[in-house]
């Protein structure tokens, strides 16, 4: 991971909204919606994500995303600790567990909750490996939905994104 200074609040990232998409695990939801926010708002928005206990990366998310064009396997899953001395502008839990027990952060960081199906529980319950495939394209394409909502949100000044 980049230091504090170098990833927040370097040169040519200070104008961007600092954004962390908060799930219990990191491996999935939160990954997901980091790699689609640095792909598609990455001139605008600067994303990071973690989880209140951390599983490691789901191999299926690493999937789905290289099928969508996008390279996440060097990407891994962080506890929230290792992140949260960063200045965020907007926290997004994307897990109703992590909106439970969402850390407080310093500053003034807005709170936005955009709760997401489990990909890795719906799939347990999957015939087999395509439909659980299925499962997880179909959560992967609704977060890009919300990252283009949230990529055309005002800029970092504005702090009216979050409710």
């Amino acid at each position: 991971m980049q230091s504090a200074t170098n990833s927040a609040g370097g040169s040519g990232e200070a104008r961007k909204l600092r954004v962390l998409f908060l799930c219990t695990g990191n491996s999935a939801r939160s990954q997901i919606a980091e790699a689609w926010t640095n792909a598609l708002a990455g001139d605008r928005i600067r994303a990071w994500s973690a989880g209140t206990s951390p599983k490691g990366l789901d191999p299926r998310v690493v999937e789905v995303m290289a099928e969508a064009g996008i390279d996440v396997s060097a990407q891994r899953s962080k506890p929230v600790e290792e992140v949260r001395r960063l200045p965020f502008d907007l926290v997004v839990t994307v897990c109703d567990a992590a909106r439970e027990s969402c850390p407080v952060f310093p500053g003034s960081v807005r709170h936005l909750h955009a709760g997401f199906d489990d990909p890795p529980r719906l799939a347990a319950a999957a015939a087999d490996e395509a439909e659980a495939l299925s499962i997880y394209r179909r959560i992967r394409d609704e977060i890009r939905a919300f990252v283009e909502e949230l990529g055309e949100a005002p800029a970092a000044g504005d702090r009216s994104v979050a409710e």
